[in-house]
Order: C-alpha cells, then sequence, then structure tokens
C-alpha cells in the first residue's frame, strides 16, 4: 500500500498553464514546433526512466524490508547460468542493443523531421498551415510524465508524417517509405493515407497545365517501368536455370550445384567468345561470298564427321578470302560483288580472333579473381550457423512450390555447416599412417600407369591413321579415332573411382579433388598428344591440301562424339549404374562432381583449340551446353541421390576456374600462338594462303601503310617496337602475373584483417561479459549494504511484530529517505562499527 503511495507522490507532472495571451499569439509552425516536441521528447523519456528506477528501487528495497532473510530478488536460470539481480536486469533492458525496434514513436518522429526538410527543400519555403489541423500540431500542454508511453503521441506523429509525406513528389515518397523500419502493414496504411484525394488533384488540374504536365509524365514512366519489367521476366523465363539451380540446389547441395552453376559460366564465356567472330568475320564473308566451288550432296553423315557439305562454308578457315573486300581481284581470288567496303579479311581473320582470346583471358582472370576474393576472403564458416537459422528465410515468398524449395535448401545447408563442423580427424598411430601412406602411393602409381597407357594408346592409333589415310568415300573412318579417345576418357574415370575405394579420405571434399587431379592429368596426357599430332604430324602430311579445315573438321568430330557419349551415359550409363547400386548397395549412387565437370572443361578446351580453323564451333559449344544441361538435370533428378556424407562446397567455383584457367585456357592459347608464329599455312586456302605464317599479315599491313604515305607512320613505329619486339611481351606478361599476385596478396591481407575483427568481436564479447558481472557485484555489494544499514538503523524491522509489515516498516523508511547520501553513508559506517564493537 505504502508503495502506491510513494509512486504517486514521486511522480512529476509537467503542466504548463494556458495564458490569455497564448491564444492570441501566433502559433508555431509545425517545422518549428517539431524542433521543440524533439527537445521535449527526450526530456520526458529522461524523466520518465529516472521515475521508473526511483520506483524500482523503492519496489527494491520494500522487497527486503518485508523479507529480510531473502537478500535481494533475484532470477533463476535453469542451466546454471551468471543469476543477476534486478536493477542490473534493468540496465541491461535498457542497452542499445536490446531496445532495437522498440519505440516506434521515434522512428516516426525521425521520418517527420526529414520529410520536413525535404518539404522544404522541394517548395523552397516553410510548409503551408492549412492543411494541418491543430489537433495534429504538437503541444507541451498534452504531455505528462507517466511511466507508459501515450498513444495520443503516436497518432500525433503519425499525421504529421502523414501530413508531411503528402506534400513530397511521389517518387520521393514511395523511397522514403522503402527505406522506413516498419512493418508492411503500417507502409501500406502510410501509403494510403498519404495519397491526395481525387477531388483535390481535380482541383489543381484547374489551376494549370503543370499539374497535367506532371501526371503525363508520371503515366509515362511508370508505363515505360511495367514494359520493362515484362520484358525482364519474360528473360528471366527463358532462362534454362531459372527453376532448376534453385530446385538442384535445395536437393542435393552446394557440391552438385556448383557443376550446373560452372556449366552456366562456360555459356556466358562462349556468347562472349561468339560475338565478335560473328560480327566481325562470319557476317562480313557472308555478305561478300567467295566463288562458289562445287558442293557434293548431303547425306546426313556431315553432322558427325564435319565435313562434306559444311566443308565450303562460314563454318571452316578454307571458305574466307584473302584480299580487301572493297578492291577489285581476279575470279580465282574472290567473288563479282566485292569492292563496296574496304575490310581486309586476312588483317580482320587474325585481330578478330587476337582480340577475342584476349577478351575471354580477361573476362576469365576477372571472374577468377572474384572468385577467389569471395571464397577465400571469407572462407570462414564460423558464426554463419545463426545467420542460416534465423536470417535464410525470404519472406516475399507466397507460393507453396518456393516456400518448401526454401526449406529444403535451407536444411540442405545446416546439414552442409554440419558435416563441416563436425568433421575431424582422428588420431592415427605410426603404423596406421605408414599403411596409409602405402595404400595412397599405391592407387597414385596405378593411376599414373593407367595415364601413360591411355597417351601411348592415343599416340599409337593416331600413327596408325596417318600410315593408312581414309578414302574420300568412307567418311565415316574419320570417326575412328574420336570413338577410341572417347571411350578412353569414358572408362578410366570408372577406373580412378574404383581405386579410389581403397583409400578411404575421411574429408569427401578431399577425395573430390583427388578424383579431379587424376581425371585432369588424364586429360592433358591426351590433348598434348592430340595437339602434336595435329600441328606436328598432320601438317606435314597434309602437304598442298587445307590442313586448318582438317584440324577443323577433326576438332568437330571429337566434340560430337564426346557429346554423344556423354548422352549416352547420362540416358543409359547413369540408369544402370542406378539399377546396380539399388539392388546390390540398396541406394542410388551419387553424382560423380570430378568426371562431369572435367568433361566440361574438356569440350572447352576443344573449342578454344577449334576457333581459329573453325569460327562456329563456339555456337557448336553453346547447343551442346544447353542440351547437356537438360540431359545432366533429368538423370540426376531420377538416378542419384544427394551425398550420404554432406559437404559445402565453398571454394569449388574457384576450383573450377582454375582448373579453366590455367591447365586449359593456357594450353590453347600456347597451341593456336605456335600455330600463328611458327607454322606454314596452307597455299591453297584461307585467308592466309600468300603468308609465310600467319602472323605476317601484320607486317604487310604496316609495310602498306609506310608505302601509302607519312601519315601511317606512328603505326609502323607501334607495330615495330609493341608487337614485334619481344620485350614488350615479357613486360606485358610480368605486370599481368604482378597484378595476379598483388591481388592474392590483398585478398590475403584482407583475411587477415577479417580474422583480427572477428577476434575483436569475440574479444568485445567477453569484455561485456565482464562488465556485466562487475556490474552485478557492485549492486550485489551495494544491495547488501542498504540491507545492513537498514538492519542495524531500525530494530523495528528485525523485530517480528503483529502489524503488517508495511506499517511497521514505515518509521524506519522514512528515517532512511529523510537524510542526504554522506550523511546515510556515515550514519551506515557508525551503525556498523558499533555493531563490530559490541561483537
Amino acid at each position: 500500500m505504502w508503495t502506491a503511495v510513494m509512486a504517486q507522490q514521486l511522480a512529476l507532472v509537467l503542466d504548463v498553464p494556458e495564458t490569455p495571451g497564448d491564444q492570441d499569439s501566433l502559433e508555431l509552425s509545425p517545422y518549428e514546433e517539431s524542433e521543440v516536441h524533439d527537445s521535449f521528447h527526450q526530456l520526458i523519456q529522461e524523466q520518465s526512466r529516472w521515475v521508473a528506477e526511483e520506483g524500482l528501487e523503492l519496489q527494491q528495497v520494500a522487497g527486503d524490508l518485508g523479507a529480510p532473510a531473502s537478500g535481494h530478488q533475484t532470477l533463476l536460470e535453469p542451466e546454471g547460468g551468471p543469476v543477476y539481480s534486478t536493477a542490473t536486469l534493468s540496465i541491461l533492458a535498457s542497452m542499445p542493443s536490446r531496445t532495437i525496434g522498440r519505440s516506434r514513436g521515434a522512428i516516426i518522429s525521425k521520418y517527420y523531421n526529414h520529410t520536413v526538410r525535404l518539404r522544404r527543400r522541394h517548395s523552397g519555403s516553410r510548409p503551408i498551415l492549412g492543411p494541418v489541423v491543430c489537433s495534429a500540431r504538437p503541444s507541451l500542454r498534452l504531455y505528462d510524465l507517466e511511466l507508459d508511453p501515450a498513444d495520443l503521441e503516436e497518432e500525433e506523429k503519425w499525421s504529421l508524417l502523414v501530413k508531411e509525406l503528402q506534400g513530397l513528389p511521389v517518387a520521393q515518397r514511395d523511397h522514403m517509405l522503402r527505406g522506413m523500419p516498419l512493418s508492411l502493414q503500417e507502409k501500406r496504411v502510410l501509403r494510403e493515407k498519404s495519397r491526395t484525394p481525387r477531388g483535390k488533384q481535380r482541383g489543381r488540374q484547374g489551376h494549370g497545365g503543370v499539374f497535367c504536365c506532371s501526371q503525363l509524365r508520371y503515366t509515362c514512366v511508370l508505363a515505360l517501368h511495367s514494359l520493362g519489367l515484362v520484358l525482364l521476366t519474360c528473360l528471366h523465363a527463358l532462362r534454362p536455370w531459372r527453376y532448376a539451380l534453385k530446385q538442384i540446389g535445395g536437393q542435393f547441395g552446394s557440391s552438385v550445384l556448383s557443376y550446373f552453376l560452372f556449366l552456366k559460366t562456360l555459356l556466358a564465356f562462349n556468347m562472349l567468345l561468339l560475338l565478335p567472330l560473328v560480327a566481325f568475320l562470319v557476317a562480313v564473308q557472308a555478305a561478300f561470298t567467295p566463288e562458289a566451288h562445287p558442293a557434293p550432296t548431303c547425306t546426313g553423315l556431315e553432322l558427325l564427321t564435319g565435313g562434306g557439305c559444311f566443308t565450303h562454308t562460314v563454318m571452316y578457315y578454307g571458305y574466307y578470302s584473302n584480299t580487301t573486300l572493297n578492291t577489285p581481284c581476279g575470279p580465282l581470288q574472290c567473288g563479282p560483288r566485292a569492292g563496296s567496303l574496304p575490310y581486309s579479311m586476312p588483317l580482320a581473320y587474325l585481330f578478330t580472333v587476337g582480340a577475342a582470346f584476349f577478351i575471354t583471358c580477361i573476362t576469365l582472370v576477372y571472374s577468377m579473381s572474384h572468385s577467389f576474393g569471395e571464397s577465400y576472403r571469407v572462407g570462414s564458416t564460423k558464426g554463419i550457423h545463426a545467420i542460416t537459422v534465423f536470417c535464410s528465410w525470404d519472406y516475399k515468398v507466397t507460393q507453396n512450390w518456393a516456400s518448401r524449395l526454401q526449406r529444403d535448401n535451407i536444411c540442405t545447408q545446416l546439414k552442409e555447416l554440419l558435416a563441416e563442423w563436425r568433421l575431424c580427424k582422428g588420431s592415427q598411430s605410426t603404423c596406421g599412417r605408414l599403411r596409409r601412406a602405402a595404400v595412397l602411393a599405391l592407387v597414385w602409381l596405378l593411376s599414373l600407369a593407367a595415364v601413360l597407357g591411355c597417351a601411348v594408346a592415343v599416340l599409337t592409333f593416331s600413327e596408325l591413321r596417318i600410315q593408312s589415310p581414309v578414302v574420300a568415300d568412307q567418311e565415316a573412318g574419320l570417326l575412328v579415332l574420336p570413338l577410341v579417345i572417347c571411350l578412353l576418357n569414358l572408362g578410366a574415370p570408372y577406373l580412378f573411382r574404383g581405386l579410389a575405394t581403397l583409400e578411404r579420405h575421411d574429408s569427401p571434399v578431399l577425395e573430390v579433388y583427388v578424383a579431379i587431379g587424376r581425371n585432369l592429368v588424364l586429360k592433358t596426357a591426351i590433348l598434348g598428344v592430340l595437339c602434336y599430332h595435329w600441328l606436328g604430324r598432320r601438317v606435314a602430311t597434309l602437304q598442298g591440301r587445307c590442313w586448318e579445315d582438317f584440324v577443323g573438321q577433326e576438332l568437330y568430330r571429337f566434340m560430337v562424339m564426346d557429346f554423344i557419349f556423354a548422352l549416352l551415359d547420362s540416358l543409359f550409363g547413369e540408369l544402370v549404374w542406378r539399377l546396380i547400386s539399388e539392388r546390390r548397395l540398396r541406394g542410388k549412387p551419387e553424382f560423380d562432381i570430378a568426371r562431369n565437370v572435367l568433361d566440361l572443361i574438356y569440350g572447352q578446351t576443344l573449342t578454344w583449340l577449334g576457333v581459329l580453323f573453325s569460327p562456329l564451333l563456339p555456337a557448336v559449344q553453346i547447343l551442346r551446353l544447353l542440351i547437356l544441361f537438360q540431359v545432366k538435370k533429368a538423370s540426376l533428378m531420377a538416378n542419384c541421390q544427394a551425398p550420404r556424407r554432406p559437404w559445402l562446397a565453398s571454394h569449388m567455383s574457384t576450383v573450377f576456374l582454375t582448373l579453366l584457367c590455367f591447365p586449359s585456357f593456357l594450353g590453347a592459347a600456347v597451341f593456336l600462338c605456335y600455330a600463328v608464329w611458327q607454322v606454314k599455312p596452307s597455299d591453297t586456302c584461307g585467308p592466309f594462303r600468300s603468308l609465310d605464317t600467319m602472323y605476317e599479315a601484320g607486317t604487310v599491313w604496316v609495310r602498306h601503310l609506310e608505302q601509302v604515305g607519312p601519315g601511317g607512320s606512328w603505326l609502323s613505329w607501334l607495330h615495330r617496337y609493341l608487337v614485334e619486339n619481344t620485350f614488350f611481351l615479357f613486360l606485358a606478361s610480368a605486370l599481368l602475373l604482378a597484378v595476379i599476385y598483388l591481388n592474392i596478396q590483398v585478398v590475403k591481407g584482407q583475411r587477415k584483417v577479417i580474422c583480427l575483427l572477428k577476434e575483436q568481436i569475440r574479444n568485445e564479447g567477453e569484455d561485456k561479459i565482464f562488465l556485466i558481472n562487475r556490474l552485478h557485484s557492485v549492486y550485489e555489494r551495494k544491495e547488501r549494504r542498504s540491507l545492513q544499514w537498514v538492519r542495524y538503523s531500525c530494530p523495528a524491522a528485525s523485530v517480528p511484530s503483529q502489524q503488517s509489515p508495511a506499517a511497521s516498516s514505515w518509521p524506519c523508511l522514512s528515517a532512511f529517505m529523510a537524510p542526504s547520501l554522506p550523511e546515510v553513508k556515515a550514519g551506515g559506517r557508525r551503525q556498523l562499527n558499533s555493531v563490530r564493537g559490541l561483537a
């Protein structure tokens, strides 16, 4: 009872009396009243918090007086954690990290002031007082110092915010509504209330044509925006991976998803490579066709061999002319329609292929560095379990199938994170380590022996094909060498997979990396033998013929046969393997990531090797990837299961891009550079038929510019000192390597800084725990001293009485609150000393 009386006596009420002059004087504008409102709002909050703390301390003292044996008020923790007092808990509840999102009125006040400033900036004057009603203007008379916030204050802020939003332009109003930290329902209410009524709009339309023009402009902008959204939606719907990637990631995890993401990346690289080739080579030569050759009849076998009626088309190198297309020439060199465009086809062929490769190189290096930074800069998975649990759900999802898909995706991510967290290597004895090392050495020796046997078989069979050439009427014999190599590429990975069962790696990531390494050695050995076969042996045996067309057709046959074997393996091989696994192992097999990824890298390497000899080979690769995406997805859903041991593929994309860059692209670039600088072109076909090397096309063009006049001397100087001089090539290579090295060092430094910041955050958390414990101990000592002083200064509090506790302790409490703080402390010390002396 007495606590309520004391709380009422301590409540402070701010009452400003009305004076007659207030009614006659002019009221302040909403902008000026808002400043006063904010300042007094802070004062009100401080006073209310002080009153609340005083009331809380009185309740604690009353509890101590009523139950002296209980000590101070405590909270029991079920898990045996630290127990804090009520005062400590009140301070903890007032921390900024625990009060976020509570004060909606503060948010409304903040954005109200912001809209006032924007409106004054937009209009150049003060807001009009007419639309603002008197009840919507804040006044100090309405504020009482209460412990709970008043609803009237929030309503006033809400109405002020609505009035100010109505004065802003529509685009600025929508932008501000999006940024407000309010719920969607509250944003919808604000948007509905801030819309200008139609009657007012018509009234404004009658005042002039400015509003009509602004409305027309706004309507046109909305129409164009809606049209753009519709076109963007249609473009997203045309992508084959629009829904499939989410489904694969949710059902099979990030490890299998990395394969399809890599396939999508290869598709983008081929599109980027195809665009300049089609724009500057294929389209121009198709517009200015050379003299037609007698084309053989198409039998349908050309789709597999690439020869026949495909030979004398823009598909291959030999079709392109060797003249400037605007210069009159004889009938043996170019067609009669040439002469309308100053375009040198040899120069365009060389520079277009070089520029396409340079653009691909820059894009590939940038993608690799970006992926490296994303995966290795923040590669640690510590601390993201809570983020995955509480922050992964997308609340914009409204459909049932999308919510189920997102739920499966989050569950799979949690499984991968927990599997990586629980993965730990057990300690092994010395004998166990020696046994493991012996098994690894034996498996690697067998794998390298298999790779060596495959390379020797390819070399032997290619030599046999050179000694027994294929007759022109038997084009099916050209498919024998691609068939043999595809069989080796298909059988060797299964052998590696069987040998990997002997190793029994603890980490599934290490198992995938080892399989990728073995398959990479196999593909590299086979492609190295094939490059030697094409440029070292075939060029010498095809003298007098167009050896560039033969190499282009050979690469086309390899791509087609590899695609056919990939389809057969997906449709039938994985189906048979699934049936065997379900009967023997009681489960579906897992998706072989290493073999499938290396097949993609192998096909892309064939594409880069054949760009110089077949400019339309990237188009074949694009069609191949699109079909392969759908087939692999269907086979994955029907014949495979999720990995039995989930693992997080955080660095797989970076590893795939690295393998695509250095062994694949670098090897193809070396192959093409050797063909351009060292190998003599054919004398019967192609744009370089009269030159010793393809590189001489640039030298001939520079000499022609020198003969024309002195205006082109600077081009000859650039060609002589920047292109022909090897110093510039070595300098450019050194700069590229330096940039790569600096990028790696920057990423390492960022990782180190991130680790230090994480450690600092962890230390700050420990500092907070330490400060909270110290604060708790200080309050315990303070409450213990207050309780002792009350007991020894008021003997009636410790003597049992027939009256109520409040009535018996009221004189003591009055005596407790009467003196000042120093007197209380001095009195407490004297009482304690006297008690100690009596003891």
